[in-house]
C-alpha cells in the first residue's frame, strides 16, 4: 500500500526493502518513506553493527541539517554512505531519525 505524504514523499507499508553493500544487509523494512527517490528506513531498521558515528553534516533548504554514518562492513569503509536528518524541519517532519543510503549502497524495494 502506498500513501502519498505530499508531492515529493511517500509512505511504503508492507513493501518490504532492502539496503545491501558488501554482502551485508545494513537495512531491512516494509515501513520505509521515500522522499527525492531516496528510501528512508526508520531507526530500528537498520543494523547498527555496521554503522558509525561521521563528524559530516550538510544542509538541505527544505529538510534541514543532515548528519552521516560511515559504513564499515568486514574491515572495508564507506564514509558517509548513510545519512539522517536528527532534527528536520517541518516539511521533512515524517523522516526525522530515518536513515537513507548512497555511495555504492544498493537499495532494493
Amino acid at each position: 500500500m502506498f500513501v502519498k505524504l505530499q508531492s515529493l514523499s511517500g509512505i511504503y507499508m508492507g513493501i518490504m526493502a532492502k539496503a545491501m553493500w558488501e554482502g551485508a544487509v545494513l537495512a531491512e523494512s516494509g515501513a520505509t518513506v521515500e522522499v527525492e527517490g531516496n528510501q528512508y528506513f526508520p531507526p530500528d531498521a537498520i543494523h547498527r553493527e555496521y554503522f558509525k558515528p561521521s563528524d559530516a553534516h550538510s544542509v538541505c533548504p527544505w529538510k534541514g541539517t543532515a548528519s552521516y554514518y560511515d559504513v564499515e562492513v568486514n574491515g572495508k569503509l564507506n564514509s558517509g554512505a548513510a545519512w539522517y536528518y536528527p532534527e528536520p524541519k517541518t516539511a521533512a517532519k515524517q523522516i526525522k531519525g530515518y536513515v537513507a543510503f548512497w555511495k555504492g549502497v544498493r537499495v532494493e524495494k
